[in-house]
C-alpha cells in the first residue's frame, strides 16, 4: 500500500495524515526508493570496505595504509566518508543523498578512467558504476513523469 502525505492545515500544528493512493499509481517512485535503498546497502559496504584499509583491517599486511601512495590514500579516505554520507541520505531517500552518491560515483568512475594507477583501473567498477549511474537516471526520470508539478 503506498500513500502520500498531506498536511492540514488549521488552528496551528496538525500531524500529516497519509492519503492512500492506488497501488499501480507510484509504481516508479516505488522503484526508485527501493533502487535508492540497494544503493545505500552498497555504498554501506564500500564505505566500511574503505575503512577497513585505513584500520588496517583489510589488505596486505606486507603493505600497510601509511606506506601506500599519497594518491591511494587520499582516494581512499574520500570514498570512506563519502560512501557512508552517501548511505546515510540515500536509506533516507533525502534529496542530498542522491546528490552525494551521485557525486560518490562520478567520482569513482573518473579514478577509474582518468587515474589508473590508484585503484587499478578496474573496468568491470567502472562499468557497473556507469550502469547504475544509468539505472538512476532512467527510474528518477519515470518517477518525476509519474508526479507532475
Amino acid at each position: 500500500m503506498s500513500g502520500r502525505f498531506i498536511h492540514e492545515e488549521r488552528d496551528g500544528l496538525e500531524p500529516v495524515h497519509e492519503q492512500v493512493v492506488g497501488a499501480a499509481a507510484d509504481r516508479w517512485t516505488r522503484r526508485l526508493v527501493f533502487f535508492l535503498r540497494a544503493m545505500a546497502i552498497v555504498s554501506l559496504l564500500k564505505g566500511l570496505y574503505h575503512w577497513a584499509h585505513v584500520c588496517g583491517i583489510a589488505g596486505d599486511d606486507s603493505a600497510p595504509f601509511d606506506v601506500q601512495p599519497i594518491a591511494w590514500q587520499a582516494a581512499t579516505i574520500f570514498f570512506a566518508v563519502l560512501d557512508l554520507v552517501a548511505a546515510v541520505g540515500l536509506w533516507l531517500a533525502a534529496a542530498w543523498g542522491a546528490v552525494i552518491w551521485l557525486m560518490a560515483v562520478a567520482s569513482m568512475l573518473a579514478v577509474e578512467i582518468a587515474f589508473p594507477h590508484v585503484f587499478g583501473g578496474g573496468v568491470i567498477v567502472g562499468g557497473a558504476e556507469a550502469l547504475l549511474l544509468m539505472a538512476y537516471l532512467v527510474l528518477a526520470l519515470k518517477a518525476a513523469q509519474e508526479h507532475p508539478a
